[in-house]
């Protein structure tokens, strides 16, 4: 018997409203100096779907804010794992931008989105201490690691991590990056155990890079000079946020499996942050020539991205809870299987872990 940080209930959320592509053929969209595109948006809209393959995205309803949807995916991850609410030592939040109401721009963030979704979820005990995680699309997974050191710090047993963010309510509507990004939320439970079934985490990797990276997202005004700005929303160098990944997550992918000393070769499914089609596809084809492979990575890497689009820290739980519960078609996973997670955002932050289920 070891002892072992296991995954036993996961839950998510896909939020209700469908926004194609075709949403956005009215959009009055600007570049970074205020001026309108050469192209006409149809032509854009059809080099943007090329590239991240999105062709929908899911929107929060009006009334609805990122802590609601937060909940909602915690409390399915803990039904599934049939606890008691109250027997939870953590409760860890990733997230980016707060609660924004439906036509504002102002993001709550205190108290924390943590403190919201315990308050929503009814648990009374203080000792379910919670709290945020702020770093980007790598916060679920930061979120899940900080669980594990806990964990073996003998500080905690029970652990639920949310992820969750709405990120339409922080985009420049004159931007075009703003049709990569969408609302979600996911959730995982995780529990220190003796077990024989598997030995849950079992390696995994963590980087920050500074010092020219990290301002390749951050918070700026919209490109119409003619909008308050004074607001802050979301904005991206996409060219060199592809460039670093590509160039850095491959490794510290293989970090992990380093740390777990399990062998590519060995791990069923990779559990990739959903940024776009194509820049995941180029992390997964170099990950693989590190090891001399060549993989088919549509048999060892589900993809949500087409239909679901960019959300964040919801993109990673909300995939591993679809497939756990045989809600995605052509992928499944079984006792002893190795699964490796993987994430790139905002600080610029990595992270990876490796799991034996």
């Amino acid at each position: 018997m070891n002892e072992a940080t296991r995954i036993v209930g996961t839950g998510s959320v896909i939020p209700e409203q469908v926004v194609p592509n075709d949403a956005f053929l009215s959009k009055d969209f600007l570049d970074e100096n205020g001026q309108p595109y050469a192209h006409p948006n149809d032509v854009i809209i059809e080099k943007f779907q090329k590239i991240t393959d999105i062709a929908s995205r899911r929107y929060l309803k009006e009334d609805q804010v990122s802590s609601d949807i937060g909940a909602v995916a915690a409390q399915r991850a803990i039904e599934d794992a049939g606890w008691d609410p109250e027997t939870i030592d953590l409760l860890i939040v990733g997230q980016n931008f707060g609660d924004i109401v439906f036509g504002t721009r102002h993001m709550d963030q205190m108290p924390s989105i943590a403190s919201r979704v315990k308050e929503m979820l009814g648990i009374s005990n203080p000792n379910t201490v919670a709290f945020d995680v702020l770093a980007g699309c790598p916060g679920w997974i930061q979120g899940v690691q900080i669980a594990h050191a806990y964990f073996s710090a003998g500080l905690a047993k029970r652990a639920v991590v949310v992820g969750c963010d709405a990120l339409s309510r922080t985009v420049d509507k004159h931007d075009r990056d703003q049709m990569i990004f969408a609302d979600g939320a996911g959730a995982a439970c995780f529990e220190r155990q003796q077990s024989d079934q598997g030995n849950g985490i079992i390696g995994m990797s963590s980087q920050t890079f500074t010092k020219e990276e990290a301002y390749y997202l951050k918070s700026n005004p919209s490109f119409n000079p003619e909008l308050d700005q004074t607001e802050r929303l979301i904005k991206m160098r996409g060219r060199k946020i592809y460039e670093f990944a590509i160039r850095h997550v491959p490794s510290a992918m293989k970090a992990a499996l380093d740390n777990a000393g399990v062998d590519l070769k060995d791990v069923k499914k990779i559990f990739m942050h959903q940024a776009n089609a194509k820049l995941d596809h180029a992390v997964g084809d170099r990950l693989y020539a590190l090891y001399g492979m060549n993989a088919d990575l549509d048999d060892v890497m589900p993809m949500s991205i087409h239909w679901l689009g960019n959300a964040s820290v919801a993109t990673v739980p909300t995939l591993l809870d679809m497939v756990i519960k045989e809600n995605y078609e052509g992928h499944s996973i079984a006792k002893g299987d190795i699964l490796l997670f993987a994430s790139v955002g905002a600080g610029m932050n990595i992270n990876a872990f490796v799991y034996e289920v």
